[in-house]
């Protein structure tokens, strides 16, 4: 018993002098709590929507109304068109679109019943069956009164029919949504884990002095290391990719080619966290915490699971700064909804100034280490 204690007492001498693993120990608990009790909802409010209103009359208005007082519905843009409303949707503007045909108003007066269209963003099925089952009891609330307001009405007979669409995924497959989301998953978590412990391992060892000693660079070295798990994360990122196509019939709309390629391009933000968490653990164990460290939040705040317009405005501010958030809008885009480079270009840019800055950063930081 007495050199059980004294080796207790060993123990927790070593992590009461490891301020990095004390940090990383106390807080991912933490931060795992704040972004459970925060981010992790299922409540879809404020959908973002654009309304093509071909009507313009008073009865198409108070439908407008009668959506947007909903609180499902947050009406952020008017489109003249349904190109308009296509290309919104397939930048990510808005997740939902309220068409009102011509003559909706004449219909509602003469007491006929009219017909609306609610289109809904399928891409992920969690929110579109919730916004599915809003838009059908907002259309008939909204039925019930101008039945209660006409005169002589046939009794039972709902003077409004909403008929939705869903974009993308009309099956609300949820394959269609998860699998792509492990394609980035896969890559970030391949390159910047096995990047990090890789080099933190000839540390550990004793090694790493071994090799710089010898005519070869810190650079060359890096690169050297890395590149190797490069080729391992694109081999699993096609094999995900085929098992998706030919097991689980998830279709890919978009250039396959275009996909490899701004993935290889989000593949420098990794390897530039994989090389900085390098130079700050001392220990394989330290540098894997770190990495899932860095992973946890990504996975919240990306909106891998839960909608981030479901977050709150907090919260939603902190994604911005998440790269993962714009590797699942790219892969999305390509594979559920076949958009091009064009429409991705927010995404591209905000990858292209993560990857430089981090990689930056991350050289720097290894470059004084070694020194």
């Amino acid at each position: 018993m007495g050199r059980t204690l004294t080796v207790a007492r060993k123990e927790l001498l070593h992590i009461l002098r490891d301020r990095r693993a004390l940090v990383v120990m106390f807080l991912i608990p933490v931060v795992q709590l704040f972004l459970l009790g925060y981010a992790a909802t299922t409540d879809i409010r404020h959908l973002r929507t654009a309304v093509l209103d071909a009507d313009r009359t008073v009865q198409s208005r108070e439908l407008v109304a009668a959506y947007r007082a909903s609180n499902y519905f947050d009406i952020v843009a008017t489109v003249g068109s349904e190109e308009e409303l296509a290309d919104l949707m397939d930048r990510g503007r808005v997740r939902a679109g309220l068409m009102i045909p011509a003559g909706f108003g004449a219909d509602v007066a003469a007491g006929r019943q009219a017909t609306i269209a609610v289109v809904i963003d399928g891409s992920d099925p969690n929110v579109a069956n919730t916004v599915l089952a809003a838009s059908q009891q907002v259309g008939l609330a909204h039925g019930l009164r101008l039945l209660e307001r006409r005169v002589g009405a046939a009794a039972g007979t709902n003077p409004l029919e909403v008929r939705p669409r869903v974009w993308y995924n009309p099956q609300m497959r949820s394959a269609n949504f998860m699998i792509p989301v492990l394609v980035a998953m896969i890559l970030f978590l391949l390159t910047s884990m096995f990047t990090a412990l890789s080099i933190v391992r000839e540390r550990e060892r004793g090694t790493i002095e071994q090799l710089m000693v010898t005519p070869i660079r810190p650079i060359e070295m890096v690169v050297g290391k890395i590149v190797p798990y490069v080729g391992v994360a694109f081999f699993d990122i096609l094999e995900v990719l085929a098992i998706a196509v030919f097991w689980f019939r998830v279709p890919i709309h978009g250039s396959l080619l275009l996909l490899l390629a701004l993935l290889a391009l989000s593949m420098v933000t990794s390897l530039g966290i994989g090389i900085f968490v390098s130079s700050v653990a001392n220990t394989q164990q330290e540098a894997m915490l770190l990495v899932w460290l860095t992973l946890l939040p990504s996975i919240f705040l990306s909106g891998f699971f839960f909608p981030i317009e479901a977050m709150p405005k907090a919260l939603q501010a902190v994604s911005t700064i998440v790269p993962l958030r714009y590797m699942l809008v790219i892969i999305r885009g390509i594979i559920l909804k076949g958009v091009g480079l064009e429409v991705l270009t927010e995404q591209v840019a905000a990858l292209a100034v993560f990857g430089v800055g981090i990689m930056a950063v991350a050289a720097a930081r290894f470059r004084k280490r070694l020194g």
